[in-house]
């Protein structure tokens, strides 16, 4: 159900990524203890951008969202000054080096910084939904009345986890292993009011499968100083988790009597893990609806798991290099630490990229 104030729509993207890329084979290379650890092969992932760690780079968490902040109000309509709401959803918060930031704000600081300054403004942590999850929470603000526009946004130094990794891991099936195919990235993204179906976010629907919490954990290094990534891949990608998206997507549609056909979309993003994941998402997703999945879009060959910015990262890359295309209608789908699943369709024509 809407609000007389309808639905909302994505009306410019930003993202922003380091220039400093660094190889599979580079990475594998500072392994200590598992050297030719076969991490391409395993997980898709060719190469990475990787923070510069001087301060003047800009380049921590903050100035990575702050980057891509910037370039999604420089594609916009809109300034700083006309956004309602400024919502940060970054998991990693370094600023000023190696600190960790819980306050002030990252949201609040940003605000200021764009000129803001009558914005509500919040952060927001759920693991690797966060952008999803703020997206959530802009939209139902919109649809509510409440505001007019806001600014969703995250950066994401997530190659400190692999520095870790690299430090410590013991074997390839070490809980660090997945930390290897992360990259850094920042993407922000600015909602209004639709008032066309033909730019519009149709729906977007999250669930926790909270008794899955502990398969996926970020946290202070627990053998050197560092944050770290535990992870139990197996456990993670077992086929029940798997089917987790179109099990609770097809249990949605089935309360408005639609199918997962009936919605046709023209391209699927789901969260990039690495090309394996991606691919069993969708044969899963395929057998479980009983029909063909669209074209699935990725972008982990070339930025790693970005985290929270994974979706938008790679719907800005397609859309920026002609390879998708306006007009057509997205489906978005989470898999982050919680275990969050869901779903977010919108049809977007006048993006601003």
């Amino acid at each position: 159900m809407t609000s007389d104030a309808g639905y909302s729509r994505f009306e410019a993207l930003g993202a922003y990524l380091p220039p400093t890329i660094q190889s599979t084979p580079e990475l594998v290379a500072t392994v200590v203890k598992v050297p030719d650890v076969p991490l391409e092969r395993i997980t898709g992932v060719r190469e990475r951008r990787v923070y510069d760690p001087r301060p003047e780079a800009g380049e921590d968490s903050y100035g990575l969202a702050l980057k891509a902040a910037r370039d999604a109000l420089t594609n916009s309509r809109y300034d700083g000054a006309d956004l309602d709401v400024v919502i940060s959803v970054s998991i990693t918060r370094f600023k000023d080096g190696d600190d960790f930031y819980f306050e002030p704000s990252f949201a609040g600081l940003l605000a200021k910084e764009l000129g803001a300054r009558r914005a509500i403004h919040f952060d927001l942590s759920n693991a690797c939904a966060g952008m999803m999850s703020g997206v959530y929470l802009l939209d139902r603000m919109i649809r509510a009345g409440m505001v007019r526009t806001g600014l969703v946004v995250s950066g994401e130094q997530c190659t400190r986890v692999a520095q870790t990794a690299a430090r410590e891991m013991a074997d390839s099936y070490d809980p660090q292993f997945a930390s290897l195919s992360v990259g850094d990235s920042a993407v922000a993204v600015v909602l209004d009011r639709s008032v066309d179906e033909a730019d519009r976010i149709h729906y977007v629907d999250l669930m926790t499968s909270s008794e899955f919490s502990h398969l996926c954990l970020g946290m202070p290094s627990d053998r050197s100083e560092g944050i770290a990534l535990y992870t139990d891949n197996k456990q993670m990608h077992k086929e029940d988790r798997l089917r987790l998206w179109p099990t609770f997507h097809g249990d949605q549609l089935a309360k408005q009597n639609r199918t997962f056909a009936d919605e046709a979309f023209d391209y699927v993003i789901q969260h990039q893990v690495g090309t394996r994941f991606v691919e069993f998402m969708d044969a899963t997703g395929a057998r479980e609806f009983g029909t063909d999945i669209p074209e699935s879009l990725t972008g982990c060959e070339v930025f790693g798991n970005t985290a929270t910015t994974s979706h938008f990262l790679v719907l800005h890359k397609h859309l920026t290099e002609g390879t998708a295309r306006q007009g057509a209608k997205f489906l978005m789908v989470p898999a982050a630490s919680g275990i969050v699943i869901g779903t977010l369709s919108a049809t977007i024509t006048n993006l601003g990229v």
